[in-house]
This record gives structure tokens, sequence and C-alpha cells, in this order.
């Protein structure tokens, strides 16, 4: 190497000769290939002489060397004739690979390694990517060198704002292919490839504070390597890194940064999707929703990339999209069901199912459905299950009904023998039965959706009236009770209107339920839970999720020929409510915790107020409350507890 540094000390002085050379026309028709065959044997001799001892190099050759290093500088301004030579070099030292050898050829390798192709043209990207996937096929030598320089490049230059230059944009489809053919040839040549590609891309990943346009071209690419035998051998590793990615930002988003606009009111009010100011006609009104998240850079940074993600599933064919759907079930298994905090990332998996409804949306259901109803599970992903499947059969409007009616059917079944076993000891406290009052909140949240719907279809009535409901919520656990109200009020007016309602409550006790439940809402151990599938509050990816999407407003009530106005009552279903002030902090769960600790972890998983103004006022109160169907956390007065200092 210190050899060679002293040979390159000086500019290159035989470049005229060499240009020269190559540009004999001695015959017409095949100067093209007079100058490639004279090019392609020059630097064969060059790259052989200069590996012998220094006094046996002859000068010219050592000249040579010097000036096929020095055009090989990207660094260097190349006029027309300098990138036509740069191109023939390219293409001889793709003929001579076995002749390059990094001891004596350092600086050579190091331009090469250094090239970055955005700023090539086309021809010589070509030329260039060539001789990479050659270098990378040479035993033991340059392969994480060759595999490095391909990741490098899968950035885009980027220049003032942090924005991607015009001229970038237009190249970007095309480099992105030739890169990602680049790859895929030296996986299928050098059988290491895939493995060390996988921990070159996992070193290379973009980091949370690295800007959009980084993290978004360089999602793209890795993506492009996601298909056929590529996608076979990594495309498990590459989804994983992009849901990561996708989980840390979401995390990073505080429901205050959706809150900011909106400090007095709360976005959570109104419907999102209906709001009367939407004159452009994007589907965002003056409420904050277009803005709310505008101005928070992981808000802006996910957003951009669940575009990326989701145009590259609605590229896939049918059976390269099942091969994604059991890799993300496994992904979603493995981190998603158990973040807490996540807001918008799950909807990777929504979206995949509206895809393909029948195997994938249906898939997922029932595979939600079995981590809550399998005892081997643990209680948190048990818990986490229960909430999402609730929230995905209400919110996904391309699940049928059949296919609703048989996972409630599953749901009930599991809580009707889960009393049963209780009914064989003695009822234990609340807490310990956390799991079975949020199955059965899953379930009234569901009919509260689709309860009208499955009112269409005769056979699936049938099978929702032979569902034991009476014998469920009038055990002695009481889960009517212990529900959220504005999920039980709601459901109980439907089931009333429907005729269901007289299969499991008195007549004569049906006025006394809402005073019952006010009571006993806000008590110390008292139902929490959230709703994954809320309404998707991102700009640009709303349009992936919307047209699949339900939104209360849009829901058939059983009662909604009665009167117009009904439809507005439970407008914050849309809106699941938060504790705000829980979500900021993070939370480590021992799966093997005991049931003390499993409700502390559960009511920090919960987005739903722990002291609401219904808290206070059902303290205060000797007598009944009527529960409202709107609950706004965002205004929710301080608890009792908190006024006071006292402890609960």
């Amino acid at each position: 190497k210190t050899l060679e540094t002293s040979r390159l000390a000086s500019p290159p002085p035989g470049a005229e000769a060499m240009v020269a050379e190559l540009r004999r026309d001695d015959m017409a028709e095949e100067a093209g290939t007079i100058r490639d065959s004279v090019a392609f044997r020059l630097v064969e001799r060059v790259l052989q002489s200069v590996r012998m001892e220094p006094f046996l190099i002859a000068p010219y050759d050592l000249e040579q060397y010097r000036m096929m290093v020095g055009t090989l500088d990207t660094s260097r301004t190349k006029n027309r004739d300098d990138e036509a030579l740069y191109v023939t070099y390219l293409k001889a030292l793709s003929e001579a690979v076995s002749k390059i050898d990094i001891t004596y050829h350092h600086s050579l390798l190091n331009n090469i390694f250094a090239v970055r192709i955005w700023y090539l043209q086309r021809d010589t990207m070509v030329a260039l990517l060539d001789l990479i996937t050659r270098l990378a096929a040479v035993a033991d030598q340059y392969l994480r060198e060759c595999l490095q320089m391909l990741v490098n490049n899968f950035t885009p230059p980027i220049v003032e704002r942090n924005e991607v230059p015009t001229w970038a944009v237009s190249r970007k489809k095309d480099i992105f292919s030739h890169l990602c053919g680049s790859l895929k040839t030296i996986s299928d040549t050098v059988p290491l490839a895939p493995r060390m590609l996988r921990d070159i891309i996992d070193r290379s990943m973009p980091k949370l504070f690295d800007n959009k346009a980084k993290m978004i071209s360089f999602v793209e690419c890795m993506l492009g390597l996601d298909t056929d035998r590529m996608g076979d051998l990594i495309g498990a590793i590459l989804l994983a890194k992009v849901v990561d990615l996708l989980t840390e930002l979401d995390v990073n988003i505080t429901w205050e940064d959706i809150l900011q606009e909106e400090h007095d009111k709360g976005i959570f009010e109104m419907e999102l999707e209906d709001l009367d100011a939407d004159d452009d006609g994007d589907g965002f009104g003056q409420a904050g929703t277009k803005v709310c998240l505008g101005g928070n850079a992981c808000a802006e940074k996910l957003d951009g990339l669940m575009v990326v993600v989701c145009e590259h599933l609605k590229s896939l064919d049918r059976q390269r999209l099942y091969k994604e759907f059991v890799i993300l079930k496994t992904i979603f298994r493995a981190s998603l069901l158990r973040v807490h905090r996540s807001k918008f990332a799950q909807f990777i998996m929504f979206y995949t199912c509206s895809l393909d409804p029948k195997t994938l949306g249906e898939g997922f259901a029932v595979f939600l459905t079995d981590i809550v109803t399998e005892k081997k599970e643990d209680p948190i992903s048990r818990m986490s299950a229960v909430s999402y499947v609730g929230s995905y059969l209400s919110r996904a409007r391309f699940i049928s009904a059949d296919t609703v009616v048989t996972i409630l059917k599953k749901l009930v079944d599991w809580c009707v023998d889960y009393c049963d076993h209780q009914s064989k000891r003695e009822a234990t406290p609340i807490p310990n039965h956390q799991l079975f009052y949020a199955t059965c909140q899953a379930v009234m949240y569901v009919l509260c959706f689709r309860l009208r719907s499955i009112m269409d279809y005769p056979n699936l009535k049938s099978d929702l009236f032979h569902m034991p409901f009476g014998f469920l919520f009038r055990h002695r656990l009481e889960p009517l009770k212990v529900c959220l109200p504005s999920i039980v009020n709601e459901f109980l007016r439907q089931a009333k209107d429907a005729g269901l309602v007289a299969a499991f409550v008195d007549p004569a006790a049906e006025d006394a339920i809402e005073s019952d439940l006010s009571r006993t809402f806000g008590g110390i151990n008292r139902l929490d839970m959230f709703f994954p599938f809320d309404p998707y509050l991102l700009k640009e990816s709303d349009r992936y999720i919307r047209p699949n999407f339900e939104f209360w407003s849009m829901v058939k009530t059983t009662y909604s020929d009665d009167t117009d106005d009904d439809d507005d009552e439970l407008e914050d279903l849309d809106a699941p409510e938060m504790n705000v002030g829980s979500l900021d902090d993070h939370v480590e769960i021992d799966i093997n915790s005991d049931d003390d600790d499993l409700e502390y972890s559960m009511n920090k998983m919960s987005i739903t107020p722990h002291h609401s103004f219904l808290h206070q006022m059902a303290m205060d109160s000797d007598g009944g409350l009527s529960m409202p169907a709107r609950i706004r956390p965002s205004t929710s007065p301080p608890s009792r507890w908190a006024m006071s200092g006292e402890s609960p």
C-alpha cells in the first residue's frame, strides 16, 4: 500500500498516449472492437505489471496504472472523453478481475467501492455494477465490500432542506432496479452472500433521527429485494427490520403530539372522516386531523414509510402476498402484539388482510382468536389479542358477517367455559378475571358495529340468538357492571331493539341497569382496554386504510331508523378513551408476574382514562347516574385522590 501511494503521488503523465492508443481507428466498422480489445489487453498487462518488484515495472505501465486510478476517481470532473474512457476501463477491469489484488491495487479498489452511482451516466452505472458483481464472485476477497457498496447506494444524495433533488427522483426507479438486480445476481452466485447481506442491511438501517428522505429511499430499495428467490432467502429479516423501524417511530409519537392542535377540546370529540369543513375534499377537515401530526417529525416519517410498505404489499402477486402474510403474522406475534403504545404500525396487518379478505382477512381473525383462547399463551399476549380481535372485527369492512358470527361464537363459548370453571370454586377478585371481562367487552364492542348487519341474514341471526348471552351476562361475575359503560349502554340499546336483550335481561330490571353501571364504573378494579384499530390519523397513507375502514358514522344500528340523530350518539366510539399520561411511560412487563402485576401492567397498557369525570360523579353521587355515550379524556377533571392528595 505504501509503495502504491508513492507511485501515485504525481498526476498521470501518460494520459494522452493512452487515449491516443484507444482511439485508433484503422477499420471503421470494427473500430469499437479494436479499442476494447486493446484496452482489455493493456489493463490486464498493467495490473499484472504493478504486482512486480518496483525496479521491474516498466515506466509506461506505471504511468498507465496511475492514469487508470485517476480516471476512476469520481471526485474529479469528467468531460465526454473522460466518461468514455471511464466506461472502457470498467469493462476492461471486469474482464481482468482475477488480476486485481488488494495488496497492490488498494487505491484502485478504494475508488471503485467509493462510487456513488447516482452521479453516473446510465452506461457508466451498468458497467460499474457489472464489475461489482464479478468482484464479489472472487473467492474470499471482496464480497463484503461489494455488498456494502451496493447497500450504501440505497439512499440518493440529499440536498438542502433534507430533500432528494429532482434529477435523482426521476432516476430512482431505474437505479433501484439495477441495485436489486446486482444483489440478486451476487446472491445467486455466492452462497454466503444472503447471510452477509442481512448483516450489512441490519447495520445500515436508518435510525430514528435520520431524515425522512433517507428513510423512505432506503426502505423502498430494500423491499425491492423481497421478491422471488431473494425474498425466500432474506424476506423475513427485511420485513422484520421494516416493522421494527415503523414501531420505533410509532411509539415516539405521544398522544400529546396528536392533541397539540386542540388543547382545549381534543380531537376525539368528533367523527374524523365526516367533518363539515372538508372543503378541499381530501378527507381532513378543520378539526385538526390534517395538521395535528403535520409538525411531528416521527409521524411524517412513519406516514411516508407506511406508503412505501403498502405499495410494496400491493405490488405482490397472490402467492407472494400469502408468503408475506405468514411472515408478517410471525413478526406481529413476536413484537407488535405486545407493544402498548403502538397507534399506527399495526395497520400494516389491516391493509395486508384487506388485499385478500377471504384468505388473509379471515385468517388473521382466527389467528388472534386462537391466541385469546389458548391457555399456553402468556396473559399479556392474550389480553392484547382480544383487544385486537374486537377492534379488527368492528372496523374491517372487508370481513363478512358470517366470519364475525363464527369468531363471536368462539369468544362467547370461551367465556361460558370460563364461567363454568369459576362456578366450581369460590369467585375470586376482579383482577383475576381481566381476560374474561376484556373478552366480554370485545364481544359487545363488535356487536355495537355489526349487530344490524348480522340481523339482515336469518341464518346468522338464528346463530346469534342461540348464543348463551343470558347465562354469560347474568353470571355472578357480572361483566355488564365491569365493562366500559359507553360500550355496554350502546350494546344494550341495540340488543334491546333487536330483541336480543330479552334473552339475558329481566324486563323489570332494565331501568336499573344504567344506575348500577354508574355506581360500579370507576372503581379501583375497573376494567381498562384499548382498541388498536381506531381511526387512522396519518394523512398521506390514509388512502390505503380509509376505503376498508368502518367509521362509527357509517354504522347502521338496530335503532337507526327511529331517528336521524341517533347515529351521532356514540361518536366517540371512533376515539378510544385514552389515558394520555400513561402512554408516555415505557412499561416493561414480566409475563411471569402475578395477578396484581398483571392488573398494573394492563392499566398502563390502557388508553382509557383512569379517573374520568364519571369516576368523580359516581363517587360523589348517592343516586343513579345516566351514562353519556361520550367520554372526553382531554377534558376530564382530576380524580378525588389527586385533589385531596390521598391514596386510594
